[in-house]
């Protein structure tokens, strides 16, 4: 592949990181080419690698093979990581659209709980040996805080849900980095042994959550935690972040935001991105409380009712009461204190005041358009669409670079396998099609470190590689036409003189999967504009 040190490459990783886990649909002693809808033709080609390879090493090798190619066909599985405390379980059931993940102190908050599709809803304990046990949720139609086991037998939690979004998506939620709790912190840190990591890592991305500001360790929690799970770094192919609780930020401790709270969490989000990068994407901020009791249903007509009555009260009052939680809910006011309290738990002060606006401008406004209201003030648009574009879009390449490393990983141990192995990778990383994987692997390289290249050019292959978007890959977002195709060939160009005069063997290896990508966009660019 590239050349650089075999424990740096991308496909090089130490162990598999597809879940060992019981599967009623799955063939043992075979290999099931994959035929999902779920699958794009990266997925598909590294399975019939798979496939070709599987009579040419051995009966533990072939059976990883099966593993890799089932889930190849599975769902993209995102990890939600984070401090304690920072809010990945309201972010979850934000994403989700349903409020199943528990949020307050219980057992299930020190584990990893996996949340996929099912025919119907039900939830597994998994323990350590493997066994499995249904369990109900919970009457709040959440997963209950005490399990009523012995926590240290329990692996992870398995959580299937008859729910659209998870048909092509499995989001996994752990427990908080940072606890006091000793045992806490040894599972996610350590993932306590290898059958809870085996539970998470299948992702094959990572939504990191912070508050506030990123800590020192941030980016080496992070770090251990993609290795942990995915079995590689973070990167802007594999990982975002978000700024949860935004509402919470101070508008006066960030210059520029004109006292608004929304304007100094998108700030300092700007800044974090580039304290983290480029372990990932992108931060973005986010209201997860807001996103969570706006789209799982938690906000209701009553709700709705008590913010009309709460819009009625005087002005000098109404800005005593939104000073404090604690003044909200003593301060004399027709709307009963445990009404308010009852408001508090789902809409915070912030969520509060920004619904009493919208009501207040629009005093028809029905409940349905105030829940979208207060959707909108929480960010999660933004966070989803982001999903989208970084994981979603490019699931098929995520799933067949990390399949890859799988692969390469699982016949690591054999001379004559890893040869056989590297030999079949190459051939299908020289296919044109195949070069997204190519752009993959260069951007992992570059993350990781293990291709020097000067910050400017490290730069533009990071944002070549980091994007689904032509205009965000050129770095020309609203330009016209015709000054993207110039730019792509001009680009194209540049890196094919730098790769024959001008770099180093390991850069030019990367130098020329990046002209390879420039001439390919422009390519493209030529076609659509039938030039």
């Amino acid at each position: 592949m590239f050349g650089a040190p075999a424990a740096a490459s991308p496909w090089g990783t130490t162990d598999s990181y597809y879940p060992r886990m019981s599967d009623p649909h799955r063939r043992h002693g075979t290999i099931c080419l994959v035929t999902s809808s779920l699958a794009g033709p990266l997925s598909a080609a590294v399975a019939r690698l798979a496939h070709t390879l599987r009579p040419q090493v051995g009966p533990a090798t072939a059976a990883g093979f099966d593993e890799v190619v089932r889930r190849l066909s599975a769902p993209l599985q995102v990890a939600v990581a984070g401090r304690l405390k920072s809010g990945k379980s309201t972010l979850v059931n934000a994403l989700i659209g349903r409020r199943v993940a528990p949020v307050g102190i219980g057992e299930t908050t020190r584990l990893v709980t996996r949340f996929q599709y099912g025919a119907v809803d039900r939830i597994e304990v998994v323990g350590v040996d493997g066994s499995r046990r249904v369990l109900p949720f919970d009457p709040d139609g959440m997963i209950p805080a005490e399990l009523d086991a012995d926590v240290r037998t329990v692996s992870h939690l398995e959580a299937y849900l008859t729910n659209e979004v998870l048909r092509e998506l499995t989001v996994i939620d752990t427990p908080g980095l940072g606890s006091l709790d000793s045992e806490s912190v040894a599972r996610t840190e350590k993932l306590l042994d290898q059958v809870s990591r085996d539970a998470v890592a299948g992702a094959e991305a990572v939504l990191y959550v912070f508050t506030q500001t990123v800590r020192a360790d941030d980016q080496e929690t992070l770090r251990a935690f993609t290795a942990a799970t995915a079995g590689r770094d973070a990167g802007p192919v594999n990982a975002i972040a978000v700024l949860n609780k935004a509402d919470t930020i101070p508008p006066e401790s960030v210059t520029g935001s004109d006292g608004d709270v929304w304007q100094a969490a998108a700030l300092l989000a700007g800044r974090q991105a580039a304290t983290l990068k480029p372990r990932v994407a992108d931060v973005l901020p986010v209201i997860g409380l807001l996103a969570e009791s706006a789209e799982s249903g938690a906000f209701t007509s009553a709700d709705a009712d008590a913010l009309r009555e709460l819009a009625e009260v005087d002005e000098d009052s109404w800005q005593t009461m939104l000073m404090s939680a604690d003044l909200f809910t003593t301060w004399e006011c027709p709307v009963p204190a445990t009404t308010r309290a009852r408001l508090l738990t789902k809409l915070d002060l912030y969520g509060v005041g920004h619904a009493v606006r919208a009501i207040r401008a629009e005093p028809e406004i029905t409940a349905g358009a105030l829940r979208r209201v207060l959707l909108d003030a929480s960010g999660l648009a933004d966070v989803r669409a982001k999903l989208d574009a970084v994981f979603r879009a490019r699931a098929d390449g995520i799933k067949a670079a990390a399949a890859l490393a799988s692969v390469t990983a699982l016949a690591a141990a054999d001379p004559g396998e890893r040869r056989r192995v590297h030999d079949a990778i190459e051939q299908l990383l020289g296919r044109p099609e195949a070069h997204q994987l190519r752009l993959l692997e260069a951007l992992t390289l570059i993350t990781a470190n293990a291709v020097s290249m000067p910050d400017d050019l490290a730069e533009e292959v990071l944002r070549v590689g980091g994007s689904a978007s032509i205009p965000e890959q050129l770095g020309l977002v609203g330009r016209p036409p015709h000054e993207l195709v110039a730019y792509a060939l001009e680009r194209a160009g540049w890196w094919r003189s730098f790769a024959s005069f001008g770099a180093t063997p390991a850069q030019s290896r990367v130098a020329h999967v990046v002209h390879r990508a420039y001439f390919l966009i422009w390519q493209q660019l030529r076609g659509a504009s039938g030039g």
